[in-house]
Order: C-alpha cells, then structure tokens, then sequence
C-alpha cells in the first residue's frame, strides 16, 4: 500500500508542479532540451568552485536548522532518509535505499544504504539518525525545528522532559531504523526529508572537531554525510566553504566545492556578480527586467546556462506579513481582516517586484497538491470594506488604535515593500513607523513577542499542504509567530495527519486552511518566484521550487564568471 501511495502522490506532485507554475513551460532538464550543459560537453570543467550568495545563516548544524540560509548549507553537507527531484519535487532515495510503511501508516521501516559514512569516516547507522533526532528533541538543545518530529512517539515525553529517548524511534539493526508514530501519518515519509532530520556523529557533536590541535565545535564546523564536507570552520559574516566528499555513497558532485559567500544585503552581492567574483546572486528590486535583458532568461525557469542565466520559475513558497495575535489590539480579528484588506497586493507584485511575483490569497502556494484559489477570506484588495472592519472594531478612521510598527530584517529588499504597506494602511487611518534590524535580532523580536506586524517568507520543507499549515498555525509550533491559537484547527490538523485516504485528506486541509483565513490570522501578500541570475560559466545549475541549489550536477565552464 504505502509504494503505491508513494507513487501516486509523487505523480501528483509532478503533475501539479508542471500545470501551476503560471508561464513555466515545463521541468525538462537542459540535457532534456538540448541546451549547453547536457552530459557536460567539450566546454564543461570536472571542478572549480562555485561562488553562491547567501546571508549570514543563523544555523547550520542540523539540531536548529530551520531558515533558507543554513538550510542551503545544511542539504550541500548532510543527507536525510528521503530526498526530493530537484525539478519535480518527487520523494527519493537518500540515505535510506527503501522504506515502507504499514497499512495504516503508523509504524515507517527505513533501510538504510550500507557503507555509507560521515565525512570523518564513521559509518552511517541507524543509531546516528535516533541520536540525532534526540538531540533535537531535547529540550536543553532549545531547537525550534523539533516540530518536525512532534508525530513520532516519545515526542511529548521528551518535550516535557520525562524522557532521555524517543520511545518510537529503533536502530533494530545498523541499517534498519524503524519510526512509530503517535497517530497515523500518511506524509510522514516527506517530514523525514527535510535537512534537519540528518544523522551526525555523537562523539564530533560532544567534543568537537580537531582542526589543527584547536577543536572547534559541531555547529561551527559540522561533520556530516552529504555530497560535500566543510573545508575549514564557518567564517562568520564572511563565507562558508565545503569541498566535494570524493567518499561520498552517492555520485560525487563534478565541482570541487561551494563557496557560500556572505553579504548583509543583496544590493552588495550584486555588484559582486556584476563584477565577477560570484557565480550566483538574487537580483535587486527593480532591476529584474535589465537583468533578463542582459543575462538571458532561463527557459524552464529553473534551470541556468549561458545565455539562459536568469531564474524567474515559481517557487513552493509565500510572502505574507506576520500580526502578534496575543497583542492587545491585534487580538481583535476584525482589525486583522482590516489590515488584511488595506493591501493591495497587485501594487507590490508589480512595482517592486516588475510583474514576476503572484498576488496571494491563501497561505498555501500553486504547485502543492491542494492549492486552492481564495484560501482567505480577507486576501483581496478592498479599501472601503477594510474601513467597514476598522470601524467594527471600535476605531473608525483609525482614530485611537495605536501607531503599528512595521518591522522587518534588513538587507533583502523588504524595506520597499514595507512602505508600500504603509501607504495602504495610511489609506484607511492607520499611522504606521518602518523598523528594520538585522535577521537574527528580527527573529529574537518575532519570538519574544516584542512586535505588532512584520514580515516573513516561508517555503516548503517537504511538499506537502501540511507543512504551510501545521508548523505557521498549530498552536504548540516554534514557527507559529503570529501566535494564533484555535483549539478547533489544531484538532483538525491532528486528524489530516492520520487520514490515509489522499483524498480526504487534501480537503480536510483545504478546510483547515479556510477557517484561518477567516480569523486573518497572517496576510498573504505574494507567492515567491525565483529572482536569481547565474554567471555564464554555470551549466545545468538548477535551482529548485523550494530554493535549493543542485550543487552535485552543476558544472562549470571555462569561461569568465560574468560578461
């Protein structure tokens, strides 16, 4: 039952991808198409080092990973049970060669690939991926990404610090990991391909690694079991470095390695890439267009090579703005639906994001099996209507609600789009201040609870409509920030979870999905699409719907990192 459910899901998956990406013709692969890179041609290096913008990460250990930074990092260096086509989003073998589930999808068997090992040399067990997720589970960890194992038994003991182990989870052999869950859990097998749920080896995270005579700890230089291996610690603020694991279980990567260079703002990185000296780069606000011009766009959206360099496909994610639900004046959900209303949504797609981004209306994107159009109420541009709800809710032209501060992280263009919002709200009586600060210090704000309305993108672990649903509402969630808690949605999504029927289960989710809409618990805004442009000696660099780079396949050529 569960290959075949595996099969028709990822069918799904691919079908609906290709149909909803709005414009993208197709996921063939250059090979597929003919393009420059294919096998690699006479013009396509075996090395060089790939030169990728990212910002600052706030983790890239697996124990907290959990922003798109990091997490590029994290799936270069460390491979889960399950990975995902880079192009179709389809559920793969990774470090588990099969698996299979029961009927009821309770108890997941893993078999893991034999004589693989840790970048250190250790070889993966089945006792690494219990140790790991462990670890994660441990509440003096303070990982914020545990969430992803709250279905495995053992769970809420842990949680509650009544246990030292996952009761649910058994190396029953050094290649066999067996998971039982609380409840049954058709999807359970794409949660397990997230980056975070890795193995890593219990004696580097304990005491380090030995990099010469002076340790230095896991998270600084973490040890693990992907396609590449870190080739000196994170150097912070400046860059991180892996190297191609020439030991690696899978197909070794053609290049030698990434350099993951780190810029405050996109603006810089930018400059960078015009300049030459990095490979790939988000393109600016406003300069989309000019880019396109300039580099050639990529056919497919997703997949670059010379001439075809800028990426503009759909991506399994939204941009929505956050409100702290336990504020006093944010607690009324009228005021939401009003604020929710004010935006104009078509405005922002247009203006700062030249017509390459899609208005929102709902929390879950085009391209997840279950994407319904006017998911929320409140998502559609309505001025006179959002006055209507301001004034419902006791503050008729904005009179004596409080001045709201708009906050967001600095570096990566959100600034515009705050203003714009400010005009919208002005538009109705709301007085509003921007305030921006650095993203480790904008997500300390969102979890203590210290802000009104902010902003923050999310994009698909695994690809499933649970993973935009439970971790952003359930209530018990460390990345629910609006802090929204309905006891009726957090049983609901409980019962998604254990329906097996894939049917039933999408619309038990599209009803979920409804009913926060309805209390404008956050405001969608736009869903993301790429914006960015690769030099012209990258070939077959595809940049999948939820983000990542497929640094193993890429080539280089010979040519100059830009014209």
């Amino acid at each position: 039952m569960t290959e075949k459910f595996r099969k028709a899901v990822a069918v799904a998956l691919s079908l609906a991808l290709a149909l909803s990406m709005l414009g993208v013709a197709g996921c063939s692969t250059a090979s597929d198409e003919g393009g420059d890179g294919g096998d690699g041609g006479d013009n396509a290096n075996m090395g060089g080092t790939f030169n990728f913008y990212i910002n600052e990460p706030a983790f890239i250990d697996p124990v907290n990973l959990q922003e798109s930074e990091g997490t590029q990092v994290g799936q270069a260096v460390f491979d889960s049970l399950v990975g995902f086509d880079y192009l179709t989003s389809e559920i793969e073998p990774a470090a588990a060669a099969t698996w299979e589930a029961t009927e009821e999808a309770k108890v997941w068997t893993f078999n893991l690939v034999e004589g693989a090992t840790f970048h250190n040399g250790d070889p993966v067990t089945a006792a690494d991926f219990k140790y790991a997720w462990e670890r994660i589970c441990n509440p003096e960890n303070e990982s914020e990404i545990s969430y992803h194992l709250a279905s495995v038994l053992g769970y809420d003991a842990m949680q509650a610090g009544e246990a030292t182990e996952l009761e649910g989870v058994k190396a029953i052999d050094d290649y066999t990991l067996e998971v039982t869950l609380t409840e049954s859990f058709a999807d359970f097998e794409y949660v397990v391909g997230h980056p975070a749920l890795a193995p890593v080896p219990q004696d580097a995270v304990e005491n380090g690694t030995d990099v010469d005579g002076t340790m230095v700890a896991f998270g600084e230089m973490p040890i693990g079991n992907g396609p590449f291996m870190m080739s000196e610690p994170w150097a912070h603020d400046q860059y991180i470095k892996v190297a191609r694991n020439d030991d690696y279980y899978g197909t070794p990567a053609n290049i030698d390695g990434v350099d993951f260079r780190i810029f405050a703002d996109q603006d810089t990185a930018f400059l960078e890439f015009q300049a030459g000296n990095i490979d790939m780069a988000s393109i600016p606000v406003g300069q989309i267009q000019s880019t396109v011009e300039q580099y050639g766009e990529s056919p497919d959206g997703y997949t670059a090579n010379a001439g075809e360099q800028t990426l503009l496909g759909g991506e399994l994610a939204i941009y929505y703005l956050l409100m702290n639900n336990t504020n006093e004046t944010l607690k009324d959900p009228n005021v939401r639906a009003a604020l929710s209303l004010a935006v104009n949504r078509e405005q922002i797609a247009e203006k700062i994001f030249e017509g390459t981004r899609i208005p929102a209306t709902g929390i879950v994107p085009p391209g997840i099996v279950g994407f319904q159009e006017d998911g929320f109420e409140y998502s559609k541009y309505d001025v006179e209507a959002a006055k209507a709800m301001l004034a419902e809710a006791g503050y008729p032209d904005g009179e004596g609600l409080p001045k709201i501060a708009l906050e967001y992280n600095t570096g990566s263009g959100h600034e515009d789009i705050l203003a714009l919002v400010a005009d919208d709200f002005a538009a109705i009586g709301i007085e509003t201040e921007l305030l921006g600060t650095e993203w480790g210090e904008y997500l300390d704000k969102l979890t203590e609870k210290t802000y009104m309305v902010g902003r923050l993108g999310w994009i698909a672990d695994y690809p499933i409509m649970d993973n935009f649903l439970y971790p952003i509402f359930k209530s018990d969630s460390g990345d629910n920030y609006a802090f929204y808690n309905n006891a009726t949605v957090d049983s609901m999504l409980e019962e998604a979870r254990q329906e097996t029927d894939g049917d039933a289960r999408v619309e038990t989710y599209r009803e979920i999905e409804k009913i926060i809409g309805s209390e404008a618990a956050v405001i969608p805004v736009v869903f993301y699409r790429h914006t960015r442009v690769a030099s012209d000696r990258v070939m077959d660099g595809v940049l999948s719907p939820n983000g990542l780079m497929n640094f193993e396949e890429l080539y280089l050529s010979d040519g100059a990192a830009t014209e």
